[in-house]
């Protein structure tokens, strides 16, 4: 497809999405064709994406970026979940001669360092595993809310990704985090346990830290930078690429 045909599917799955539940969000897509994954961080809101999926048998893969440096909690949640949900999550991990080239560079914690080495070493764990998650994918289904921070308070259901040139669905998008643990409580969804001593945003351990009273629920990623929008970059596009809004 063009990238003007896959603006306009966009923009009429941004319409369709905004009235149906979670579960009609999920099946709508999934009924799309071709091939549709999410990408879950293990994160409270990707964990009950994974259960509406697992829940209701979507033909959806599951994919996460085992990064190396992920805490053992969240480890031990892939095995938890992939058991409640009787599922596969697919790991994919950094290849381990770019680690060695960022390490050399950098240092292995080099990212502390500066923002070039932090984006590089995200590029290393993180995006080049995700491009390999999203190869020959035409659906990329993620827990984006606009809750989270400042710089998603705009986040679409559907949006065209230019980078990767498939559709990106965040079915949560206008999910508050009240009602997303609420979701969690009345169907025994099993969640990192971090989120219980403040971390409601988990990345890689040492890249994380617990929030304090008041700050936003991405504020402990990347606390030593001073830029506000800081990300990974997974779901950053270059300024003035097309989205739909």
């Amino acid at each position: 497809m063009t990238a003007i045909t896959l603006i306009e599917d966009a923009a009429t799955l941004n319409s369709q999405l905004a009235s149906l539940d979670l579960a009609g969000r999920l099946s709508l897509v999934a009924g799309l064709g071709g091939r549709a994954v999410f990408t879950t961080s293990l994160g409270i809101e990707d964990q009950v994406i994974t259960a509406e999926i697992g829940n209701h048998r979507l033909p959806i893969e599951v994919a996460t970026l085992q990064t190396g440096r992920l805490f053992p909690e969240t480890l031990a949640l892939i095995d938890e979940t992939e058991s409640q949900y009787d599922i596969k999550i697919v790991r994919y991990e950094p290849e381990q001669a770019d680690i060695d080239a960022y390490a050399e560079k950098y240092g292995l914690n080099g990212f502390y360092e500066s923002v070039e080495a932090r984006h590089a070493c995200c590029g290393v764990r993180k995006l080049k595993p995700l491009a390999r998650v999203l190869s020959g994918a035409s659906i990329w289904i993620t827990g984006l809310r606009r809750g989270q921070s400042a710089n998603r308070a705009d986040t679409p259901f559907a949006e065209f990704d230019p980078e990767r040139n498939l559709i990106k669905i965040n079915p949560l998008a206008d999910w508050d985090i009240d009602v997303i643990r609420a979701y969690v409580a009345n169907n025994s969804v099993p969640v990192n346990p971090l989120h219980a001593r403040g971390y409601p945003s988990i990345g890689c351990e040492p890249c994380t830290r617990a929030i304090k009273p008041g700050e936003p629920e991405r504020a402990g990623r990347w606390w030593w930078e001073n830029d506000e929008k800081r990300e990974c970059g997974l779901h950053v596009h270059e300024e003035g690429a097309a989205a739909t809004q």
